[in-house]
C-alpha cells in the first residue's frame, strides 16, 4: 500500500486553522515531532475498512443507528462538489468514520446517542494534498464536521437521509445512504430494451454486500462485479463481466444481455418483485423478476 504523510488535526480548532492551505499539524506532546500515520487512499479502502452490512432493519430505524456508507450531498445548504465524491463510512464496531472530504482522505472518532440525537466527531486524521478551491472545499466539510452536534434522519424513497446539525440545530451537512439491498437475490431476465424475453435459463444472482454478480446468459456462465456510485442516487455499474465460451444455437440474447448490463447506470425497484436497470439517459435496458431458484 502506498504511504502518504498524514497529520492529526484537532477538530475543535478547524474553524481557526486554514486547512485548505494544507499546512496545519498537531504536535505530539513536547517532542516537536509531527504525529504521522499511514494514509488510506480511496483505492485502498477495501484493504483497511472491513465490510459493513448496509441493511437497515426496522429495529435499526427505531433506534436511530448510524452505519455504512453515506454520500455527502450538501454542506451549509450548498451542493457538495469536490475533486472526488465526498463521503463518510461509519464503522460502529470501531467507533470511527472513514471517508473523503472532496480532496483528502479523512478518518475520525465519532460518538452518537440516539436517545438525544447527539453526534460529534473528534481526532480527525487527514492527508494533506493540495486541493482545488472550486465547489465545496475540504475546508468547509472539515469545519462542518467540527460544528456537528446533533443529527436527524429520514427515508426518501429508497434512500436514507441524515442531516447533521450544529449547536443551534441548524443543518451543516446532508448525507444520503443508498440502499441497494433490493437487488440482492436471484433474478429471471424478463425484458431487454423493452422487448419481452422468454429464456428460462437466463438468470442473474446479485450480492450487493460482496459487490458480485454471476449467473447464466441462457447459454454461458457469467461472472462480474457490481459497484455503487456515491455521486448520485440509485447509481450502479456492472464491471469486469466475463462469460464462458460455449457455442450456442442463438447468441443474440446473450449479446444483448451483456450490452444491457454494461450500459446500466441506475437500478430501481418495481412492484411485484421486479427491478429495472436504466442507462445514463433514463432508458430502461433491463427488467428482472425475483425468483426463488438458485
Amino acid at each position: 500500500m502506498k504511504k502518504i504523510n498524514v497529520y492529526i488535526i484537532p477538530l475543535m480548532a478547524l474553524s481557526l486553522i486554514p486547512l485548505g492551505a494544507c499546512n496545519a499539524v498537531k504536535k505530539a506532546g513536547d517532542t516537536g515531532k509531527d504525529v504521522k500515520k499511514e494514509a488510506v487512499l480511496p483505492t485502498d479502502r477495501e484493504k483497511i475498512v472491513q465490510p459493513v452490512s448496509s441493511v437497515y432493519t426496522s429495529e435499526d430505524l427505531a433506534n436511530g443507528i448510524i452505519k455504512g456508507d453515506w454520500a455527502i450531498e450538501k454542506v451549509n445548504g450548498k451542493t457538495a462538489v469536490g475533486e472526488t465524491a465526498p463521503f463518510l463510512k461509519f464503522e460502529p464496531s470501531e467507533k470511527r468514520v472513514y471517508g473523503n472530504n472532496g480532496c483528502n482522505v479523512i478518518n475520525a472518532s465519532y460518538q452518537y446517542n440516539p436517545a438525544d440525537s447527539t453526534l460529534t466527531f473528534s481526532n480527525l486524521v487527514s492527508t494533506m494534498m493540495a486541493c482545488g478551491m472550486t465547489g465545496i472545499t475540504d475546508i468547509e466539510i472539515n469545519a462542518a464536521l467540527d460544528a456537528a452536534r446533533y443529527y436527524t434522519w429520514s427515508l426518501n424513497g429508497d434512500d436514507y437521509l441524515i442531516t447533521l446539525l450544529d449547536a443551534d440545530h441548524q443543518p451543516v451537512i446532508e448525507m444520503m445512504h443508498q440502499n441497494f439491498q433490493f437487488l440482492n437475490g436471484t433474478w429471471l431476465v424478463k425484458e431487454i430494451d423493452s422487448e419481452a424475453v422468454n429464456v428460462p435459463d437466463m438468470k442473474l444472482v446479485i450480492d450487493v454486500d460482496e459487490g458480485k454478480i454471476h449467473g447464466n446468459t441462457g447459454c454461458n456462465i457469467l461472472n462480474g462485479s457490481l459497484e455503487t456510485d456515491m455521486d448520485a442516487a440509485n447509481s450502479i455499474s456492472f464491471q469486469q463481466l466475463g462469460v464462458t465460451r460455449k457455442a450456442c444455437p442463438d447468441m443474440n440474447y446473450e449479446t444483448r444481455l451483456l450490452v444491457a448490463l454494461e450500459d446500466a447506470s441506475k437500478a430501481k425497484p418495481l412492484q411485484e418483485g421486479r427491478v429495472e436497470l436504466l442507462n445514463s439517459l433514463g432508458k430502461v435496458v433491463l427488467v428482472m423478476e425475483r425468483t426463488s431458484d438458485k
